[in-house]
């Protein structure tokens, strides 16, 4: 890696000195990962280089950037280190390699001693190069390399991909984070003092931005320029007009043009590229020029005629065209061309690549830019496309977008007469309207696919679509429907040899069977995930993931999730698969929940499910966020809970409502509302009880018990819950502390008359810290005529000097994360307003008058997490 020569670094030698020691622990065999944050134009880039610059001739630093274009290419960084070192890393990327074969090939570099990785602006990096983010994330510590990433966390909202990664990240070993501050006004004076410009005045039209103030300078005394642009393009006013040829040519290939490019673009004017380098606006690294910040190539880019940026980009699509560059390349040089034959040549192949790579999110971005200019194709063509887009739209769980591309492809299809394709495109659209809570849209078009593909001979595409029927009706709870329409398709699909429709089947079969309690569905679901891993059906080993789990945490079997949950994790990271990843990271959310566990059940939530695209897996997180607050005795579990009902109503699944039905009754009887859970109840109970759903039945049915309701048990239900309606307390508590269940073990002791089962329940409830329900068993104890009892937890607000309260204590330590209102909201998953209420609270009880004072008080009174 080449270092440019950096201004001073002012105000970060405590950064520099983090870096120090974050490489003496990797020296020393425990590799480091260190993420650096920081705004736009913060500095992240200056610090990197100058730390390279210590390390120069002691260490081998690897250093790769993300690409700031239309749709980045997957793997772009890695392709900037693989360049540098060539090998197994340019032959793993050459053949469309997945994430863990590449992490696989980082690691295996990061383990040779004094080697450092920089990756840059990984806040554009493509959804592979996030997978592998993880990846890296998880296992640097066993090797002896560190790894340096920086991004811009001002521009990360709360459902940023980049955030959901390094929230996860959070906490592992050998990972740490940096935020990089503005300023100081005394910093911004020490650097304008040779300049004799009004530091204070640059300090508060920079806001101490260290790009910014370093801009502004360099304009050479010249009045104050009011935006970084203005001063990007004073300086480069000072060069000659073919110096400022140079700055335009370099600035239509980000994030850096190769020299060969750069000579193609630039024509004559080539020779001045010393010029630009002599004047700090571009830089040197290896054989290639880029600007120093992007914020300066921005400037510059926008500054050009739209008539020369034209001609720009296609002198660049050519060279690049004749070098054989990587297709996403040239898709971005084409569209911003305007040559269309370009873009539907490469756009395509690009689009290919990145699904190939599990880089999903990027394949839609192609598919459509190929749709956009697509116009002219035949319309079969375009048919071909708009369902591979809806498929990758389907995986990467944006389904508004897939349901308007699939029913557009449907619309071909029909015209066209083609029924075998028209009814297999019917089927992908129900599977994503199944999938998206469009639960009765997707029954309708399910049967329409069926219909339609029976008046054609035995298929794939009619197996598939039994296959798919089948899942319909098992989110239906229609547990008889699921499995003949599982058979149909599976007898088809072993007639045929279709071993991807077997896999799917046998799937839909095991998971009904489970739920019904046969025990046989294990080994099918089993099954299933062996042949798809023998298959490399990476979608289908996603989803036998995902319903294990799903099971695990329906029937409390802890034992099924703790062995397929971690490792479905991983697998659906590694994979893209980020549809069944939000299912898999919920289910744990709710065993954490079940398990007595409830601070990691909290943070087992993930940020991506309040992302656009189906709302379903937020209905279990909002589930569990509500019930924690009520079994702490926080007072704002309603809204969480309000919302969880009106998704579940929405859905019309039994699944969403059965649960849903069953927290709002227990929160019912927690508050002392125990009249409300009969009605809350009542239809959910008869539709857990015919569809033989035996855990949601007993679950309901006991809250109906405790809340006063007398009526006969249902007659299928799970072991706990059917021991502690027939009133044996003791046996349900003990089937309960078996399956690891402690705040119902507890709940089933409080259920007797016993005054040592009630202090017992009553000493479990508050080792949980269930302070409400400890509450219910203290007053039964006290009308047993027990006295002396210890009084619970003193109040939280007097566990802190300043009075804050177990909520504004956790708003406070996001307040000084750097997050705004808005993204505490979607993380703690309540209204802005809620927050807004709690920040102003807390400014109040801390006497302090902005966020930031806020967070130094925090520090200070030892309230802010370190």
């Amino acid at each position: 890696m080449a270092v440019a020569a950096t201004p001073a670094l002012v105000e970060r030698e405590s950064f520099l000195a983090g870096l120090r020691e974050a490489r003496r622990e990797a020296d020393e065999g425990g590799g480091r990962l260190v993420l650096i944050g920081g705004e736009a134009g913060g500095g992240k880039t200056a610090l990197v280089r100058a730390f390279a610059a210590e390390c120069e001739g002691s260490t081998r630093v690897l250093a790769g950037a993300c690409d700031a274009l239309y749709t980045p290419r997957p793997f772009a960084p890695v392709a900037d280190v693989a360049a540098q070192i060539g090998g197994e890393l340019a032959e793993l990327l050459e053949r469309d390699a997945r994430p863990y074969e590449v992490s696989a090939a980082l690691l295996d570099e990061l383990r040779a001693p004094g080697t450092m990785l920089v990756f840059e602006d990984y806040h554009w990096a493509d959804e592979a190069s996030l997978d592998l983010l993880r990846l890296l994330g998880r296992r640097v510590a066993a090797t002896r390399g560190l790894v340096l990433v920086t991004y811009r966390d001002d521009e990360l909202q709360a459902d940023h991909p980049l955030r959901v990664v390094v929230g996860g990240l959070a906490g592992g070993a050998g990972v740490e984070r940096m935020r990089l501050t503005p300023l100081t006004l005394e910093a911004v004076e020490q650097l304008a003092e040779p300049h004799r410009v009004d530091a204070e005045q640059l300090f508060h039209r920079t806001g101490g931005n260290p790009f910014f103030v370093t801009e502004a300078l360099a304009s050479a005394g010249a009045e104050l320029p009011p935006t970084v642009r203005d001063a990007v393009l004073a300086r480069a006013a000072g060069l000659d007009r073919e110096a400022r040829e140079v700055l335009e040519a370099v600035s239509v290939v980000p994030p850096r043009v190769e020299l060969a490019l750069l000579e193609a673009l630039a024509g004559d004017a080539i020779g001045r590229v010393d010029e630009c380098l002599a004047s700090g606006m571009l830089v040197q690294e290896a054989n290639t020029i880029g600007f120093r910040h992007e914020l300066a190539r921005i400037a510059i880019e926008e500054s050009i005629s739209p008539f020369e940026r034209v001609s720009l980009h296609r002198r660049a699509l050519g060279a690049l065209r004749a070098a054989g560059a990587d297709p996403a390349r040239l898709a971005h040089h084409a569209e911003a061309a305007g040559d269309i034959d370009a873009v539907l040549e490469f756009a395509p192949t690009a689009a290919a690549r990145a699904a190939a790579a599990g880089a999903h999110r990027e394949a839609i971005a192609q598919y459509a830019r190929t749709l956009r200019f697509g116009e002219s194709l035949p319309p079969v063509r375009r048919a071909e496309l708009l369902e591979r887009g809806g498929h990758e739209c389907y995986i990467a769980d944006r389904f508004d977008e897939g349901v308007k591309w699939l029913e557009a492809a449907i619309s071909i299809r029909q015209i066209a007469g083609d029924r075998l394709r028209e009814g297999d495109a019917l089927r992908q659209l129900s599977s994503i309207q199944r999938c998206g809570a469009l639960t009765a849209e997707g029954e309708e078009t399910g049967r329409r696919a069926v219909e339609l593909l029976e008046t054609c001979p035995p298929s794939q595409e009619l197996a598939s679509a039994y296959a798919n029927l089948a899942m319909v009706a098992l989110n239906n709870n229609d547990l008889a429907a699921a499995v003949s329409a599982a058979a149909r398709g599976l007898e088809l699909a072993r007639r045929f040899g279709y071993t991807e429709v077997v896999v799917h089947t046998l799937n839909t079969i095991g998971t009904a069977e489970l739920i019904e309690g046969n025990a046989e569905g294990r080994e099918k679901l089993e099954q299933s995930l062996r042949l798809a891993q023998e298959g490399g059906l990476e979608e289908h080993i996603g989803r036998a993931y995902m319903h294990l789990a799903e099971i695990a945490e329906r029937n409390r079997d802890f034992e099924l999730g703790d062995r397929y949950s971690g490792p479905g994790v991983d697998y659906c990271s590694e994979h893209g698969l980020d549809l069944w990843l939000r299912y898999m990271h919920v289910y744990q959310a709710r065993m954490e929940l079940d398990r007595g566990r409830w601070k990691e059940a909290v943070e087992a939530i993930p940020p991506s499910v309040t992302n656009a695209g189906t709302p379903l897996p937020r209905i279990v997180a909002l589930v569990v966020l509500g019930l924690v607050h009520a079994r702490r005795g926080d007072a704002d579990q309603w809204e969480a809970l309000d919302e969880a009902a009106e998704l579940a109503a929405a859905s019309g699944e039994l699944q969403w409502v059965a649960p849903v039905a069953a927290a709002r009754a227990e929160v019912f009887w927690l508050t002392g509302s125990a009249g409300a859970v009969a009605g809350e109840t009542e239809e959910a109970l008869l539709r857990s009880i015919e569809g033989h759903a035996p855990w949601w039945a007993g679950e309901l049915a006991c809250w109906r018990r405790r809340s006063g309701v007398e009526e006969d048990p249902p007659p299928l239900l799970a072991e706990p819950w059917a021991l502690q309606l027939a009133g044996d307390w003791l046996g349900a508590a003990e089937c309960w502390s078996a399956i690891g269940c402690p705040y119902e073990a507890a709940l089933a002791l409080a259920d007797s008359d016993d005054e040592a089962a009630l202090r017992s329940a009553l000493d479990g409830l508050r080792r949980l810290g269930a302070e409400p329900a400890a509450s219910f068993v203290s007053r039964r104890l006290r009308e047993l005529g027990v006295r002396g009892l210890p009084r619970g937890p003193r109040p939280a607000t007097r566990a802190n000097p300043a009075n804050l309260t177990a909520r504004e204590v956790e708003v406070l330590n996001l307040v000084a994360e750097g997050l705004s209102n808005a993204d505490i909201a979607a993380r703690l998953f309540v209204s802005q307003r809620t927050i807004d209420h709690h920040v102003s609270a807390i400014l109040r009880k801390l006497d302090v008058r902005s966020r930031a004072e806020a967070s130094a008080e925090a520090v200070r009174l030892g309230l802010a997490r370190t």
